[in-house]
Order: structure tokens, then sequence, then C-alpha cells
């Protein structure tokens, strides 16, 4: 979304895939750290976003960037290993409500 929101904020989204990812910490240990994707519904200027593929090639690229740099801030080192769809989103949501 466009405006900022704040912690524990609830916000009405679709979700539209992950960016799969790997983390490292600073002793080497190797963490998947996938992040979803979703779009507020609210939000007018995405209204046409409906999957990862309608997202273009450089707002993708900037989003694995801010992931990057957000854990180099942290001292651990971020990998962007590629993109998953809607479904690979909702197994991933599953597999985390079912380890709940």
């Amino acid at each position: 979304m466009d405006t900022p929101a704040f912690p524990g904020c609830l916000v009405s989204a679709r979700l539209i895939g992950v960016i799969e990812g790997e983390q490292k910490e600073s002793g080497g240990k190797k963490t998947r750290n996938d992040r979803l994707l979703a779009v507020a519904d609210a939000n007018h200027n995405y209204r046409d976003i409906k999957k990862i593929s309608d997202i273009p090639r450089g707002l993708l690229k900037e989003l694995g960037d801010f992931f990057v740099n957000y854990h180099r801030l942290e001292g651990k080192e971020y990998r962007v290993l590629g993109h998953g769809s809607t479904q690979v989103a909702m197994r991933l949501i599953k597999k985390a409500q079912k380890a709940a």
C-alpha cells in the first residue's frame, strides 16, 4: 500500500505471491526466510495486481533489494532465491499454521 501503517494494524489484503529467500546469520547458519507479498484491497494504484507476475520487474527487484538491505542493517546476509506464486504462498501459510 502507499500509505504507512503501524505495527499491529489489520489491513484487508489479497495474497499475490512470495519472495523466496535465505538468511545467513553472523555465525554462518542459513535459514529460509520467505516473504509473503500482498496488496491492500483498498489500494487503487495496485488494483490490477492479482499475481506476482503482474508486478513490474523493477518493482519486484526493489522489493528484493529492500529485504537484502534491511537484513544487512541487522548484521545478517539475505539472498533472494526466487519468486513464487499465490499457491506457493498459500502452502507456506498452511505449513506455518500446522506448525503453530
